[in-house]
């Protein structure tokens, strides 16, 4: 393996670290100051710093002619973002949810999921549905900075919101959340260049690629940032960042994405048939966890692990052709995929009985 590639990938996760750390921090310290609350945070500022990556690999992945690269970096990262990474942060800790990501957030990541979906069942998509999910999402963060100006953003004053820092200059704290994001941007470009070059010597295609090595890279923003987030006691903006990442991968990216290259996303039958009905189940499967006690236990967090193992092993057999395939694709859906839509379907109805227990 060439040196350069294998320091670049250690510098990249050094600069992914110190980043996380530094986004987390100018972010947290300005939603006190300025009388935010961390959710709204995590849902605009962070949300959109750490899909800085998906964004810039999406556009001139677009230009270059490599249009799976730019969709499945999208559709990957979400998939990722869900399953991979609120996994992780549900093992570190369980996430208590608030209620604007049960009753809007999620709602709106489930339904530009499913219309992004239906937007590419013609196979491509064209410039002006691009500029109609970027013209959404100017909407949807309109929407959320003025329920904060009314105070509906969340409970502004969290007690997780840490009290240090309030003497100090806005400017200041900007300025740390601004370099963090610089770092961050950096470090995944560095790590996903180094994947990508090993992933394409070993023959691997464009569409694996981008919804693998490219998607994890691209993701590594938010894992770092949110798993920081959540050792910090910062998990309103942990989860708020995760959701408020799949919607601007989709309306932002995507959108910006189709919309500036020449002749839209190409979008292939594999996608279309697998991966972007898996990315829209994914974010359903959001709603029964989230209703059930509004917090993501840790068991639910394993539960979404094993899903995204399982997921990269499909993909990894796909590609390959294994002869393993079939057999793996008859497990999942005979037994494991049935067993855990009656365990959410048990869990969601004893919260429910919790709830409304009869008189």
């Amino acid at each position: 393996m060439d040196l350069l590639v294998v320091l670049k990938l250690v510098a990249g996760l050094a600069m992914l670290l110190g980043g996380a750390e530094l986004l987390v921090r100018g972010a947290s310290r300005l939603a006190l100051r300025w009388g935010m609350a961390p959710l709204v945070v995590g849902l605009t500022v962070v949300a959109f710093g750490t899909s800085a990556p998906e964004l810039a690999i999406g556009v001139g992945a677009a230009f270059k002619g490599e249009p799976d690269i730019a969709l499945g970096n999208v559709v990957g990262s979400n998939i990722a973002n869900v399953l991979l990474i609120l996994g992780i942060c549900a093992l570190v800790s369980p996430l208590v949810v608030r209620r604007q990501l049960i009753w809007l957030d999620v709602p709106v990541m489930v339904a530009v999921s499913a219309g992004v979906l239906a937007m590419s069942l013609d196979g491509e998509l064209v410039r002006g549905e691009g500029i109609a999910l970027v013209a959404i999402g100017l909407a949807y963060v309109g929407g959320l900075l003025w329920m904060a100006r009314r105070g509906n953003g969340g409970d502004v004053g969290d007690p997780e919101v840490p009290d240090a820092g309030t003497n100090v200059p806005a400017w200041r704290h900007l300025l740390v959340l601004v370099a963090g994001l610089a770092v961050l941007v950096l470090g995944s470009q560095w790590l996903v260049d180094g994947a990508v070059s090993i992933a394409t010597a070993m023959g691997v295609s464009e569409l694996v690629i981008g919804l693998t090595v490219v998607a994890i890279g691209t993701s590594l923003p938010e894992i770092a940032t949110s798993v920081l987030a959540v050792v910090r006691g910062e998990r309103d903006m942990a989860v708020g960042n995760i959701v408020g990442s799949n919607v601007f991968n989709l309306l932002f990216v995507l959108g910006a994405t189709a919309a500036i290259a020449p002749d839209g996303i190409a979008v292939g039958a594999a996608a279309v048939r697998f991966d972007l009905p898996v990315m829209t189940a994914v974010a359903l499967a959001c709603m029964p966890i989230f209703f059930t006690g509004h917090c993501i236990q840790r068991w639910e967090g394993g539960l979404f692990l094993g899903y995204y193992a399982a997921y990269i092993a499909y993909l990894l057999l796909d590609a390959a052709d294994h002869d393993a395939l079939p057999a793996f694709s008859a497990m999942m859906m005979a037994f494991v995929v049935p067993l855990t839509v009656i365990t959410l379907a048990v869990v969601t109805l004893r919260a429910w009985r919790a709830r409304h227990p009869r008189p």
